[in-house]
């Protein structure tokens, strides 16, 4: 069964752009959310990370925070 993966992230920031690539590279659907220009989704972030920084990653409610490979593969169950 798919897992629901959001991700919070920047247009500029690298590993933002690394972990989007990792999920289409492994055909998992995600939504971006894009904390930069959603006040709403940063604080949302905020509130589910206790952090600033991006890239966050909700996966069925287990919330990394970073490009964390091999916690990401683990969660999704790759």
């Amino acid at each position: 069964m798919a897992k629901y993966v959001k991700v919070y992230s920047t247009p500029t920031c690298p590993w933002c752009i690394r972990v989007k690539d990792f999920l289409k590279e492994n055909k998992i659907e995600f939504q971006n959310l894009d904390v930069a220009a959603d006040q709403l989704a940063a604080d949302e972030m905020v509130k589910k990370s206790n952090q600033m920084g991006v890239p966050v990653l909700d996966i069925d409610g287990q919330i990394i925070v970073g490009f964390d490979k091999e916690k990401i593969k683990l969660a999704l169950g790759i």
